[in-house]
């Protein structure tokens, strides 16, 4: 099973609010997960990006891939 660290759409028509979550790669996007790790909100300013490090950093020890987008946001903040 391959485990994807990946950005969960919420909110609503044109005011996105995002989840980082840990999912299957062959679930839907805003479907089933495993666990839920973080949340980002791009509409603020400076966007609002919270997010539990210890829980990435052991997911990213057992093998999950971040997606791009989680990829450059783990960077941004320091946790990868």
């Amino acid at each position: 099973m391959a485990v994807k660290i990946r950005l969960r759409r919420l909110g609503a028509k044109k005011a996105p609010y995002y989840r980082i979550v840990v999912a299957d790669s062959r679930a839907p996007r805003d479907g089933r997960f495993i666990e839920e790790i973080g949340t980002y909100n791009p509409l603020t300013e400076p966007s609002v990006f919270t997010i539990d490090a210890e829980k990435a950093k052991q997911w990213i020890a057992n093998g999950a891939q971040p997606t791009e987008t989680v990829r450059d946001l783990l960077k941004k903040n320091g946790v990868i």
